[in-house]
């Protein structure tokens, strides 16, 4: 049976929970949740705790929130703590080598992208975006790079025709969290093995609000993938009548009509079909903005949409 390990923890959004769950309720002691200082959330713009704040105090974890970890005092904290090893899930902030270099064991990282492939901070929407079939989750050793250190393991899981960001964010929590006890487990009885990454390094940069814009020039395969991609956030939206109209469920179908892109085909029980650069893309559940996400057709009930230009 592997030692039982000390373990910081540096997590933040919802991401990084199971992680933290895996951890709280696993042999290994968890001796201090690092996370982001809490931000103005909702309509008041009230303070809120982090997902991963939240649960740490659930379970009785120390929780500390410093702005930087680059100050000497910094260090010098982490070091008192003792850890084995520093676990790292979406934490946001960066790890000077002076953090890095605390841990016996290293600072290990769950990546929700199957590394080189989606380095950087949107790995699951750009390979939905992308139409990778596959992603999945590496557990790797930080260095100083951006996601770039030696690989300790990875697990793989499909993408599915449906899956959105978010259906994707979800399963990949899960699969980050089974892999990382077995990762530590490993690493306590000193039989892990951690391999450079070789192939090409594709990164993943920041969503832009504006990359919500359906263009309907694209493919309606395309156009679907987007949506799939922003949902939840930021949602992919075109323009009804020059006021936002929010698309949060989308299938492509052939066949556009041979009208311009952009152009409302028809409306049935099964959504609204707009044509796009090829194919037709088939709205299933849109909002107006101000308003509540609906199904597609019920929204164009009663609604003369046939002919009009989106976008």
């Amino acid at each position: 049976m592997p030692r039982a390990l000390r373990v910081a923890f540096a997590g933040t959004p919802a991401f990084a929970v199971p992680a933290l769950d895996a951890l709280i309720q696993s042999p290994h002691s968890v001796v201090a949740a690092y996370t982001q200082p809490d931000r103005p959330a909702g309509r008041g713009r009230r303070l809120a705790a982090s997902p991963v704040k939240q649960r740490a105090l659930e379970a009785g974890v120390d929780v500390r929130q410093p702005v930087s970890l680059k100050a000497d005092a910094e260090r010098a904290a982490l070091a008192a703590l003792a850890p084995d090893a520093m676990i790292v899930v979406a934490y946001g902030l960066i790890l000077p080598p002076t953090i890095l270099a605390v841990p016996p064991l290293g600072c290990i990282n769950i990546h929700a992208s199957l590394l080189p492939r989606w380095r950087g901070a949107a790995p699951i929407q750009r390979a939905i975006l992308a139409g990778d079939r596959e992603t999945g989750v590496s557990i790797m050793r930080m260095d100083a790079g951006l996601d770039t250190g030696p690989v300790l393991a990875q697990a793989r899981t499909p993408i599915a025709p449906d899956d959105t960001a978010e259906t994707l964010h979800d399963r990949l929590a899960l699969l980050g969290a089974k892999a990382l006890l077995e990762t530590l487990d490993e690493l306590a009885a000193g039989t892990a093995h951690a391999r450079a990454q070789t192939g090409e390094a594709v990164y993943a940069t920041k969503l832009d609000k504006a990359e919500a814009r359906l263009d309907w020039n694209e493919p309606a395969a395309a156009l679907e993938r987007r949506v799939r991609a922003f949902t939840p956030w930021p949602v992919a939206e075109t323009r009804l009548d020059g006021a936002q109209l929010r698309v949060w469920d989308a299938v492509a179908l052939p066949d556009n009509g041979g009208v311009a892109p952009g152009t409302v085909i028809g409306t049935s029980a099964a959504g609204i079909d707009v044509a796009a650069g090829s194919g037709r893309l088939r709205l299933r559940a849109v909002q107006r903005a101000g308003g509540k996400r609906v199904e597609a057709a019920a929204f164009a009930r009663g609604a003369a949409l046939a002919g009009k230009v989106l976008g």
